[in-house]
């Protein structure tokens, strides 16, 4: 089996073959991600439509030496995710509000029971704001300041976007194992 490295390498020297190859090897991958960020599966189609566009059209940007390509791939698709967003529902999403204090993490255990398929609909009911800052920081693993800058707020919307994102979902979690248990 080809590694991803040599697959690049072919595809940058015009094979058509290793094209397909990496697609079919983390399409899906991407796609779950891209499910992350849309809030229906036709946003999300739409979301991995742009982010394959630019994976391919920058492959030659891709330097092995800073890092695995599944990390710059995953950066290049949230990326994709943030224009599309930022062009058709961006606009009034984030506003600066009180971080909430105490909040009480989602327990493992709950997560672990659900399937992902499950928590990427949850996920999904999240508001806009709230559902690009927890991708971003729980699921992405960016920093506040990373997601600051890269969503033009502040370091402190980041947080509250991601207090009340946490709250919502422990409610629909809630919500979701109750009528499990009916």
């Amino acid at each position: 089996m080809q590694s991803d490295h040599d697959l690049i390498k072919n595809i940058l020297l015009g094979k058509k073959s290793a094209e397909r190859i990496l697609y079919e090897r983390h399409r899906q991958r991407w796609f779950r991600l891209s499910l992350r960020y849309g809030k229906s599966r036709g946003e999300a189609q739409d979301v991995f439509q742009e982010g394959l566009i630019s994976i391919f059209k920058d492959l030659h940007q891709f330097d092995a030496e800073r890092g695995e390509f599944i990390h710059w791939s995953n950066r290049v698709m949230v990326n994709a995710a943030l224009r599309f967003l930022k062009k058709n529902q961006w606009q009034n999403t984030f506003t600066d509000l009180k971080i909430a204090e105490n909040e009480q993490e989602i327990s493992e255990s709950i997560l672990d029971k659900m399937a992902a398929k499950e928590l990427v609909q949850i996920i999904q009911q999240l508001p806009l704001g709230y559902r690009i800052v927890f991708n971003m920081y729980v699921i992405e693993g960016f920093s506040h300041k990373e997601i600051a800058a890269e969503l033009e707020i502040t370091i402190g919307t980041s947080k509250s976007q991601l207090s009340k994102a946490k709250r919502a979902l422990r409610h629909i979690l809630e919500d979701f194992f109750l009528k499990e248990k009916e």
